[in-house]
């Protein structure tokens, strides 16, 4: 045979042999739990499980096997987006070269610890393993703290992309890289066009969207890269993306509108770039927070970014001198260059210095950054010595700190918004500093599987049908009982008496055709429960407790005393309510245990005669840093005769994971309250832990004291332009820190 014959027969062997692999290739199209777990013993490289199109109920998928890089092992929808997985469901990988992909988890929660899991036990970890365009929408433990991951990354060189992962409500990372054994370290994962859909506020630590590591393995390695992805209004806590690993890139991100920051937490020689942060002005958007050593942040572009302190646009920690592995680490060696700071409130440098965290950044340079603000602000605050780090070459709008000015040069800048949807200096002189026009921020579209819609779970108030309710026996009951989420309820003159608690499960406004011409009473001990799912809008109705039972510890609006996983939202407006008296310790409002308010709003109502609490959020008495609402709006309205506190509002411990509550109180009066012997507190208002408080132009007359009792996170407390007549002035005690207390007290008058 000559090397020609000998050539042709190799080829023909060799196509021989991709041809007899081929053939072997099979596809198992299973429709039950028992065909899938047949099929799951004969797979073969090349082969793929197909699920078909359906609900699983209760099925937790073991798939395992050993792919190859040519041929890997696949498990497939039968048509993508049309196999759900519901119930107590999961999915855990092992092996190598293996793929799932066009799976949706929704309606249910994983009995495990995570949803999807790449490894099936500590051992048997999965390698070389992608999972993409999957779903995991609101598939929350119904117990909220009750702790999982919704993606857990062990093993080696695995992808999760394409996905959309939205809505988690329970305590827990939701997509979370692990490090916790030899086999995940150095581990080169890719994490990349995924849609983060909103995490809502979770109220307490346990609400990071990506984590990266643990405290623990912090100075090991991970080499996971980061891109592409859409984080969409991920306000769980103040830490959207937490690092805690070492030698991880993450860079073509874009935040949208989310509370909190990319926080370098631990681990050393990061690199952070080419990420686009879009505040919008939201409360407490945040950017980068930088601690360690070597990290690399460059051109980033952050704009419209309303936080502060630990959540502002941009920070560099202190750290612990000698710090333990769980602390903080001194910031050393650190490059933060070519970035764009566009109407950034808050840049803080050596932020959280204190007699712990004393270790000042040393040895690192801010160069070529654009700091521009449209208010000529100056965005720097300076909390230690920052002579550590170098500034060169940074041209601002804005004047400099002087400690600063040496390194920032202050000029005119007139901006441009590019095709990219970037704002960039007009003068070419500019071009070198902050980010380059070569960004190119990821659109939502291009994140997620293109067939799955990026639909808000949140039901806007108003944004369903208009129901007339005449006023008839049980026709409000009725009326709430068959609406849905959106509806107004309109109610017409006349009395509603209302015989059974109102349960309030979806989005709904009750209003008055006429206002005070609608008139509640109710006879159980309360008329409204909020329950999951459910928020409520009252507006322009005269509510009265005459006909309730004649007991004590009534409620006219209560939420679920327990199991509530959603969070809520109740807004009063121009109504009248009166007559909450017909026993001791009738409050207006009592939340539950768990139960978690977006927002509570009060604005132009009278209350009258309330032996109880008007307030109460109150209930996470565990100090472990959890409360019961984020913003408590108070604005307006009158008080007369309420007995016990006005507003009862704690949070707890030492935690710093969090923004809230706030507390905004303007412009009410209030008469002859909080002075039973009932009310414990001794106060109109008491305000444990609260984080941000305003209480401007209100009027307290020969009503109990204010208490205010500040713990940690530097709290925001100002008391401005009130009257106390016959009532004492604010009390404001520094529970944790040393010297005076914090709170602006300014042009309060007393009588």
């Amino acid at each position: 045979m000559n090397s020609i014959q000998y050539l042709k027969a190799v080829t023909v062997l060799v196509f021989s042999l991709c041809l007899s692999s081929q053939v072997i290739a099979k596809n198992w199209l299973v429709d039950s739990q028992n065909s899938y777990n047949n099929a799951l013993q004969q797979l073969q490289a090349g082969d793929s499980i197909i699920l078909a199109e359906g609900t699983w109920n209760d099925f937790e998928i073991l798939f395992k096997g050993e792919g190859t890089e040519q041929q890997p092992i696949t498990l497939k929808a039968q048509t993508k987006g049309k196999v759900i997985l519901s119930g107590q469901s999961n999915l855990r990988l092992s092996g190598k070269y293996l793929v799932v992909s066009g799976l949706v988890f929704k309606d249910g929660y994983t009995p495990s610890s995570s949803v999807i899991a790449f490894r099936s036990n500590k051992e048997d970890l999965a390698y070389h393993s992608r999972v993409t365009e999957v779903v995991i929408d609101n598939f929350s433990n119904p117990d909220k703290q009750e702790s999982d991951y919704w993606v857990a990354l062990y093993g080696q060189y695995n992808r999760f992309d394409h996905s959309y992962v939205s809505g988690k409500r329970n305590k827990g990372v939701t997509v979370a890289v692990r490090l916790d054994s030899k086999n995940s370290l150095e581990n080169h994962h890719q994490i990349d066009h995924n849609y983060f859909g909103p995490r809502p506020i979770f109220g307490s630590n346990g609400g990071e969207t990506l984590r990266i590591g643990t405290s623990h393995y912090s100075l090991s390695n991970s080499f996971t890269v980061v891109e592409n992805n859409y984080f969409d209004r991920c306000d769980g806590e103040v830490e959207i993306i937490s690092i805690k690993s070492g030698q991880n890139q993450i860079k073509n991100n874009v935040f949208f509108e989310s509370r909190g920051t990319l926080t370098l937490r631990h681990g050393n020689g990061n690199i952070i770039e080419d990420n686009v942060f879009f505040g919008n002005g939201v409360d407490h958007t945040g950017g980068i927070r930088v601690i360690n050593k070597d990290q690399v942040v460059r051109n980033n572009y952050l704009e419209g970014l309303t936080g502060y302190r630990f959540g502002s646009g941009f920070t560099v920690m202190n750290g612990v001198p000698n710090s333990t592995i769980n602390r903080y680490h001194q910031v050393e060696n650190a490059l933060i260059e070519n970035n764009s700071l566009i109407n950034v409130e808050h840049v803080q440098l050596a932020a959280g210095s204190d007699a712990e965290r004393s270790a000042v950044p040393i040895n690192s340079s801010m160069q070529n950054n654009l700091i521009f603000n449209e208010n000529k602000q100056q965005p720097f605050t300076l909390f230690d010595d920052v002579s550590g780090i170098k500034f060169n070459g940074n041209v601002a709008n804005t004047s400099a700190l002087s400690a600063l000015a040496s390194g920032i040069k202050q000029q005119h800048i007139e901006m441009k918004r590019a095709n990219n949807g970037l704002l960039y200096p007009v003068s070419t002189t500019l071009s070198n500093i902050g980010a380059k026009t070569s960004i190119t921020p990821i659109s939502k579209s291009d994140t997620g599987p293109s067939w799955y819609a990026k639909v808000d779970s949140l039901t806007a108030f108003d944004s369903g049908k208009t129901i007339q309710v005449p006023a008839k026996d049980d026709a409000l009951f009725n009326a709430v009982l068959t609406a849905n989420d959106g509806d107004v309820l309109v109610l017409a003159n006349g009395l509603y008496d209302v015989r059974k608690v109102i349960d309030i499960n979806k989005t709904l406004s009750i209003k008055a055709k006429n206002q005070g011409k609608a008139k509640i009473t109710f006879q159980r001990s309360t008329l409204f429960q909020i329950s999951n799912g459910g928020s409520l809008t009252i507006d322009g109705l005269d509510i009265s407790g005459v006909n309730s039972p004649d007991a004590a510890g009534n409620s006219l609006v209560r939420t679920q005393k327990w199991g509530m996983l959603d969070n809520y939202r109740f807004v009063m407006r121009n109504s009248n309510v009166s007559a909450l008296d017909i026993n001791h310790s009738f409050h207006f409002f009592d939340s539950g245990r768990g139960a978690f308010a977006d927002y509570i709003e009060l604005s132009g109502n009278h209350f009258t005669n309330i032996t109880g609490d008007f307030l109460r959020l109150d209930k996470e008495i565990e100090d472990l840093g959890i409360y019961n609402a984020e913003y408590v709006i108070v604005n307006n309205n009158t008080f007369n005769n309420v007995q016990g506190a006005l507003v009862k509002l704690y949070r707890g411990g030492t935690d710093e994971s969090t923004f809230g509550p706030h507390l905004n109180m303007r412009n009410n009066t209030i008469k002859n309250s909080g002075k039973s012997n009932r009310n414990k507190t001794a106060s109109s208002l008491y305000l444990h832990g609260v984080q941000v408080t305003n209480i401007e132009g209100n009027t307290f007359d020969n009503s109990a004291d204010v208490v205010i009792e500040h713990t940690v996170g530097e709290p925001k407390t100002a008391v401005k332009n009130n009257t106390f007549d016959n009532t004492a002035s604010p009390s404001v005690k520094e529970l944790h820190a040393q010297g005076p207390h914090t709170a602006l007290l300014l042009n309060n008058k007393q009588s």
